[in-house]
Formats: C-alpha cells, sequence, structure tokens
C-alpha cells in the first residue's frame, strides 16, 4: 500500500510540460505563451518579490559548466548566442537566507534561474529590447511569459538542489520546428548533467567576474 501511495506521488509531479531531454530531443511541444506553464511558487508568497537580473553571456556558461573552447566552429563568438538567462540578484540570494532564519527553517531557500532559448539571435536581441534588466519574480510570467505576444513557448523545468531551472524555447507563433534545436538540447544536457546546487551563495561572486577566460566553478568553491 505504501508502495502504491510512493508511486502516485511520484507521478503527480511529473507534469506533462516537464519534459526530458529525451522528448525534447525528437519532438518540443510548442504551446501559445497564454497557455505554456510558468514559474511555481507553492505557498511561499514572499518569493514573488525576490528579484532576477539578467546574466552575462560568461555568466551562463559558468553557471552550466560549459566551457566555451566547446565552440570550435566559431572561436570569436560564444555559444548559444540567442539565449537569455536570468539569475537571482544578490538580494534574492541573501533574502532567502535571511527568510529561511526567520521562518525557523519553514522558508524555502531555493531560487529560481531561467533560460530562453529563442529561435534566432535577431529574435533574441528584439525581445531583450523590451525585457527589463531586473525584475521580480512575481512579474515573470505575466510580462516575460504571457507578455511575449506572437510567440508560443516549450517549457522544461529541473530541480538542481537549492535551484530550480526553467528553461524555454520561444519562436513565432505557426514557425514550423526549431532552428536552434541544437543549442537547446545541449543546454538541456548540461542542466541534467550538473550536480545538485547545495548552496548557491557562491553564485555572489559571478556579478565580479572580470576575466574572460573561463574559470571552472570548483575554483569558486570555499
Amino acid at each position: 500500500m505504501e508502495e502504491k501511495e510512493k508511486k502516485n506521488k511520484k507521478q503527480k509531479h511529473q507534469h506533462p510540460n516537464d519534459q526530458t531531454t529525451k522528448s525534447a530531443a525528437s519532438d518540443f511541444s510548442f504551446k501559445p505563451c497564454s497557455e505554456v506553464k510558468g514559474l511555481r511558487f507553492g505557498g511561499q508568497f514572499i518569493v514573488k518579490s525576490f528579484t532576477i537580473r539578467r546574466a552575462r553571456p560568461l555568466e551562463l556558461l559558468k553557471l552550466l559548466d560549459f566551457p566555451p573552447l566547446l565552440n570550435k566552429s566559431n572561436t570569436n563568438k560564444l555559444p548559444f548566442p540567442s539565449t537569455t538567462a536570468f539569475l537571482p540578484t544578490n538580494f534574492t540570494i541573501l533574502a532567502h537566507h535571511a527568510w529561511h532564519t526567520l521562518t525557523l527553517g519553514l522558508g524555502t531557500k531555493k531560487s529560481k534561474v531561467l533560460l530562453f532559448v529563442f529561435e534566432s539571435e535577431t529574435m533574441k536581441l528584439a525581445v531583450d529590447r523590451i525585457w527589463p534588466p531586473e525584475t521580480p519574480l512575481g512579474e515573470v510570467n505575466k510580462k516575460l511569459i504571457r507578455g511575449l505576444t506572437g510567440c508560443e513557448m516549450a517549457r522544461f523545468k529541473f530541480r538542481k538542489g537549492c535551484i530550480t531551472f526553467y528553461v524555454y524555447a520561444a519562436r513565432g507563433v505557426g514557425t514550423t520546428g526549431f532552428s536552434c534545436g541544437d543549442d537547446l538540447r545541449t543546454i538541456l544536457q548540461s542542466v541534467v548533467a550538473l550536480k545538485d546546487f547545495l548552496d548557491h551563495t557562491a553564485m555572489l561572486a559571478m556579478p565580479n567576474q572580470r576575466s574572460l577566460s573561463y574559470c571552472p566553478p570548483v575554483a569558486m568553491a570555499h
């Protein structure tokens, strides 16, 4: 009886739109932006006021543990040129720890990371011009996802310890296929390969990144 209940719980957490790299490799399930699932907060409403910021290209590579040297086709261009990422701000990281302490361990310490893979670099640049560089998590569903009119998205969600990754592939309505499918598959595989983040305070060092050379995340460990 207990085994049956555990099995039902596992099935309950497997949302239809929480796709895996296996399903993504053959068919991306795109839906209109008005129908695609957004961020989930559960009962932790205070988290909606926590902010995320647009990441620099090198910060994305460091987060994915993906050295730019792997992009052999063009050494002057970083990988994933059509991808926009949003990371927790310093305030959010510190606020999560404060909230967890004030609630005697009941408040969540889990942060959210968003990756938007667009069908082209042109589309990414156009969207970057209208999206704010920093926004509260509570505004993401309305302004970033629902607000992207004329587009459809495919959603992927991965829990990696204290960080939950939301990956969205975006293309124009009526478009067949996904021109940046290889980049999307590589990003999904990179996220799957990541080890669980036990403590995301190491991300506080990311805004201070000055070097243009790749530095493995291990070097950031304290």
